[in-house]
């Protein structure tokens, strides 16, 4: 007994020894090493849900208090909505070193660190005296909430066994769907009842909660100090990303490409973007591993997320000024019935979850694809005189979609992928949903001003003095000072229907593309059969 215990301990450090080598998820590493079998993992689950709604949450909940802090700080429309971009995009910058930074300082002082610095930054933000402030704020923000979904869903792939990860992957899901979706209800009632600063102060109690779990339950296992950080691949990167957003916010205001500034900001995403990937060739240690990449359940994946992060933020954005721009509802008004998508997304993130192990997984992406499609499709009937139980129906067959479609694809991506690159993957996951989300907002966003520049000046050339029609209305008269500011108000409410029709048209297509990728990928279960079979 004495000698057998002694090979198997020779087995297990061997064992130890080629999994830290090769740079396993620190978890991973915790439980090979001999630890308890996660004896805190129910609360382990509940500090991580906490963590990815704080970093959910923050993307949507400022969406309805933007006019507030427009009014607060003497902004423009155009200045304020970096209140939004700048979080988004210093979260997309900062995701792709994730996995470096789990391997070389350790996933718990990483979660900790993290936490901590995104909530004081949200008490910054709500403590913001001057625009350039609350930018520079928002900007810590993303930087530190990149780090926080990775993190948690390379946590709940490594302690839960893989005929649980289904439900665990629903329980992560609740708060990585949930937090945009619920964020304009949650925002439009704190900044109709209290102060738009709230919508950041909210923040505290779930970033000191979380840190305290982290802290007392998650294991605690040391980085790799001789890892070396790729400081090339990283700023062409950076540049790829920030040149592009910025171009992307500002090209409507500038003119597009009639500006200098906008083409150099083209060159420069061009040219950050095309450098990074012949980097990521010949790097001996490249920021991202090129292998994630060979996985095809991966990458297909990758661009499914894009499409989803595309979807999931841009409507968003859109709905809450319609409902108060358009359908003048005040402001709690607005974000109360935006909150049943956030029902549909609940109902269908448990049902999938459960029904992971029994349906094929992309039977289920598809169908979520197809309710996402129709939804937009119905949404582009929808004038100022819809009914309020239209839209109710039509948003929660919206949320229904989108969480069919996300629990099921975690685990169709991540079916074959090696262990060990679960938090890389991860960290490219959340990058490739807040670059469709950055990229969402702005197209959308620019359609949408310039379809209603057009479309005000197509419809107001029928608008004339010599049209009869409206000289029989006198209120309408565009003779009298105030018959043609009436008309000029009607024309522009018209030209904006029309151009939100525009736009919930691309988002409905965004869809039809994504069922396309569902013919490259395994199930789960055929999947992992063929990643266990010996390669001859």
């Amino acid at each position: 007994m004495p000698i057998r215990g002694a090979v198997w301990s020779s087995i297990r450090n061997d064992i130890v020894g080629r999994v830290m080598n090769d740079s396993a998820t620190p978890v991973m590493q915790f439980a090979l090493s001999g630890g308890p079998k996660f004896p805190h993992r129910g609360m382990i689950t509940l500090c991580i849900i906490c963590a990815t709604l704080l970093q959910s949450l923050d993307q949507t909940i400022a969406n309805v208090a933007l006019p507030y802090m427009q009014g607060s700080f003497s902004a423009s429309y155009d200045e304020i909505t970096w209140v939004l971009t700048s979080y988004i995009t210093a979260a997309a910058i900062m995701t792709a070193p994730v996995g470096w930074m789990a391997s070389r300082f350790g996933r718990k002082p990483l979660f900790v660190v993290c936490v901590v610095g995104f909530t004081v930054a949200s008490m910054l933000c709500g403590a913001a005296q001057t625009l350039e402030q609350i930018v520079l704020f928002r900007l810590m923000q993303g930087m530190f909430s990149a780090a926080l979904v990775p993190l948690s869903q390379a946590t709940m792939l490594d302690i839960y066994p893989p005929e649980q990860r289904g439900w665990a992957m629903a329980l992560w899901g609740m708060g990585v769907m949930v937090g945009p979706i619920m964020g304009p209800t949650l925002g439009g009632y704190l900044t109709a009842w209290y102060d738009w600063r709230f919508v950041f102060y909210i923040n505290l109690p779930f970033g000191m909660m979380a840190a305290l779990g982290f802290i007392a339950f998650l294991p605690d296992v040391p980085g790799s100090r001789a890892l070396r950080f790729d400081w090339m691949g990283f700023s062409m990167l950076s540049i790829g990303i920030g040149a592009l957003q910025i171009m992307l916010d500002r090209g409507q205001e500038r003119d597009w490409f009639s500006s200098h500034e906008i083409i150099i900001e083209a060159i420069l995403a061009a040219l950050g973007s095309y450098l990074f990937f012949i980097h990521l060739g010949w790097a001996r240690r490249p920021l991202i591993r090129p292998v994630l990449f060979r996985d095809i359940n991966f990458s297909a994946g990758l661009a499914m997320m894009f499409m989803v992060g595309t979807l999931l933020v841009s409507s968003l954005a859109m709905m809450a000024p319609w409902l108060q721009t358009l359908a003048d509802y005040p402001v709690d008004t607005a974000g109360l019935l935006m909150a049943p998508r956030g029902v549909g997304n609940l109902i269908t993130i448990v049902l999938s979850g459960r029904l992971a192990q029994r349906i094929d997984a992309r039977l289920m992406v598809g169908t979520g694809m197809i309710m996402e499609f129709w939804s937009f499709w119905i949404m582009t009937t929808w004038t100022p005189d819809v009914s309020q139980q239209a839209m109710i129906a039509t948003v929660i067959l919206q949320g229904a979609g989108i969480g069919l479609v996300f629990t099921p694809l975690q685990l169709l991506a991540f079916a074959t992928l090696d262990p060990a690159l679960r938090t890389e993957g991860a960290s490219l996951f959340s990058l490739a949903r807040n670059i469709g989300a950055a990229m969402g907002v702005s197209v959308v966003t620019t359609m949408m001003a310039r379809n209603t520049q057009v479309l005000h000046e197509t419809i107001g050339a029928a608008v004339t003095p010599f049209n009869r029609v409206l000289e029989s209305f006198g209120m309408l008269n565009p003779m009298h000072r105030h018959g043609a500011a009436l008309l000029d108000e009607i024309i522009n409410q018209q030209a904006s229907i029309i151009a939100y029709v525009d736009d919930y048209k691309l988002m409905a297509f965004v869809a039809v593309p994504a069922l396309l990728l569902l013919l490259l990928m395994r199930p789960p279960r055929a999947a992992e059969r063929v990643a266990a079979e010996p390669v001859e």
